[in-house]
């Protein structure tokens, strides 16, 4: 997709009003809302009525999923210290079983099959929320462009693997490195580096790197059993400020229509057991959709003070969003005089992966604080009236804005 052909400029776009953002979050944050859990279907069911209200054709979806990235990830590493404690003895047990670990972490954390989850895993229910914005009779005319712009509602739980306390105290001791850095610490890297040290240890009948392995994958077997023992948070800022964005898009746009353009809202569950609810809505929406003729921007905890759209995203190996896209939404950006953070990347994972893994254009749009850090990240305190609402705003004009450049251009 050449950049050259969204340079004309698009008329401006109102900002929604803070009222509407802080009903919707402060409603949503009210509602306990683990992945596949009642109080996530119940949060599916308050947006699609809000998007029925408005008079969008809305539903909720459910789609099968298993909940929770942590007892697959937490076996796994178990599995993985005692192949480290019986690697000393049985050397090519602990190197086969250690390397088969690896490559099942792996396969856990980076959209890949997750066979581990299958086996170890009880079969739940996400639940999706799909509203689709363009009238009956211009569905029928096919328009030949779509945007699916996605969110999710399902909250995470805490864990002391979140505390910001290491991370402010170097923000604040170092501002200038905290100002270079182009992407967060890999924190997936430590999990898949347990058995892997186990292996080329117990390979290399080094009992330093063997033990190394052990003790980190003890640490994973640690931190996934203290956050699968926590409540979800409130998940305000992740991602009640892109489900807000998207109700007042919703609002917006049944005051302005976008003629010429296919506009999806999607509204994802279990986002926080690693991307299974957009898995289902993959299963069901990609087939009809063409991959030279639709796009996908993901709004994900964006209430933090600075927008930023990711260069790429990814666990163990960035993967490049499409720089194209990327370069029309900055130019939308600058014309609304919005501001809008560009050469970062993150080490995490969003549902934005999901759609990039299938060949469509794809950006994620998310926020950070001035320290480069997303406060109250998987925190009890990811309340309502720590969100910067003004951000939020910002990212739903934004939203609003791509979607008229792709209808006019």
């Amino acid at each position: 997709m050449p950049s050259e052909r969204f340079l004309h400029p698009v008329s401006p776009v109102a900002r929604p009003a803070e009222e509407t953002l802080r009903a919707t979050i402060e409603r949503l944050a009210a509602i306990e809302r683990p992945p596949c859990s009642p109080g996530e279907r119940e949060a599916a069911h308050l947006i699609a009525d809000r998007l029925s209200a408005l008079g969008h054709s809305a539903q909720v979806q459910e789609v099968p999923a298993y909940g929770s990235y942590t007892w697959p990830v937490g076996a796994l590493a178990a599995l993985s210290t005692l192949a480290g404690l019986a690697g000393g003895r049985l050397r090519w047990t602990g190197t086969l079983g250690a390397t088969i670990l690896t490559a099942a972490l792996a396969d856990e954390i980076t959209y890949g099959r997750q066979l581990a989850r299958i086996v170890l895993s009880p079969r739940r229910t996400a639940c999706n929320v799909v509203a689709d914005l363009t009238p009956p009779r211009a569905q029928r005319q096919a328009p030949h462009r779509t945007l699916v712009i996605m969110a999710h509602h399902d909250a995470a739980p805490s864990g002391t693997v979140f505390d910001q306390s290491l991370a402010r105290w170097y923000a604040r001791r170092f501002p200038r490195a905290v100002e270079r850095m182009t992407e967060n610490p890999p924190i997936w890297w430590p999990v898949v580096a347990g058995p892997a040290l186990v292996a080329f240890g117990s390979a290399t009948r080094s009992g330093a790197l063997r033990r190394t392995g052990t003790v980190l994958s003890a640490l994973t077997v640690a931190a996934m059993a203290d956050i699968g023992s926590r409540k979800a948070v409130p998940g305000a800022n992740d991602n009640l400020s892109g489900v807000a964005a998207l109700i007042a898009l919703a609002e917006s746009l049944a005051r302005r229509p976008i003629p010429g353009l296919r506009v999806i809202l999607f509204s994802a569950g279990a986002e926080e057991a690693l991307q299974e609810g957009v898995r289902g809505f993959a299963h069901h929406y990609f087939p009809d959709l063409p991959r030279e003729s639709t796009w996908f921007l993901n709004l994900d905890t964006v209430g933090s003070g600075n927008l930023v759209l990711l260069d790429g995203e990814g666990p163990l190996r960035v993967e490049p969003y499409d720089a194209a896209f990327g370069d029309m939404i900055a130019r939308c950006a600058l014309e609304q005089d919005i501001e809008v953070r560009r050469g970062v990347r993150s080490r995490g994972s969003s549902d934005a992966l999901v759609p990039h893994r299938h060949g469509y254009p794809t950006a994620c749009l998310v926020s950070v604080d001035d320290q480069r850090l997303v406060p109250n990240y998987h925190l009890p305190t990811d309340l309502p009236e720590y969100v910067d609402y003004r951000c939020v705003a910002d990212a739903a004009q934004l939203a609003e804005t791509v979607a008229r450049a792709l209808a006019t251009h």
